[in-house]
């Protein structure tokens, strides 16, 4: 696959990003360069696009697929596994989050629930204000959990309008009355 400058540009773009989220760069230039490409691509392919190591991709295909961000397509009389992204980029983005969640948003809840759990015991140390910042932690982090719940669940259509609104849809929160 030939990338043209804008496209070299975008896929070294993305993988600096990845590394500033957490991923690793080669990840997130298969990641990119799948998007951008017209057809699924092999393995092989990929490693001469990006001049990096066979290996490597196989490495980074795998990571891909564990975060369900890329799927194996087959092609008649080609034996090869081909890879292309799974699915648009609000899939991409649903997904992302969803496997964040997962892997970072869940364990840390099971770690408050525990820490609350304790606490609510009262055979902890722990001073009260500590206590009260641990609840409140995991009040927000619930609230937070299961607002990406609910969020998911919306079409495509109601989200992107949803995003467009902006801070616009604060005006649909009642407020308080302030008073004298």
């Amino acid at each position: 696959m030939q990338l043209t400058p804008l496209m070299q540009r975008y896929v070294l773009h993305w993988g600096e990003m990845g590394t500033r989220w957490g991923v690793n760069r080669t990840v997130a230039q298969i990641h990119a360069l799948l998007y951008l490409a017209p057809e699924p691509l092999t393995a092989e392919t990929i490693a001469n696009t990006l001049n990096v190591a066979r290996s490597n991709v196989s490495t980074s295909i795998r990571e891909l697929q564990s975060w369900s961000l890329i799927r194996t397509e087959h092609i008649l009389g080609d034996r090869r596994d081909h890879f292309t992204v799974q699915g648009d980029t609000w899939d991409m983005l649903l997904t992302i989050v969803e496997e964040r969640k997962k892997r970072e948003i869940e364990p840390t809840l099971t770690l408050l629930r525990q820490c609350v759990l304790e606490m609510e015991e009262g055979s902890d140390a722990t001073p009260g204000e500590v206590k009260e910042k641990i609840s409140t932690m995991l009040a927000f982090v619930t609230n937070l959990s299961d607002w990406f719940d609910q969020v998911k669940q919306l079409p495509k259509g109601k989200l992107a309008k949803l995003m467009k609104m902006g801070a616009t849809i604060a005006k649909l929160i009642p407020q308080k009355k302030k008073k004298d």
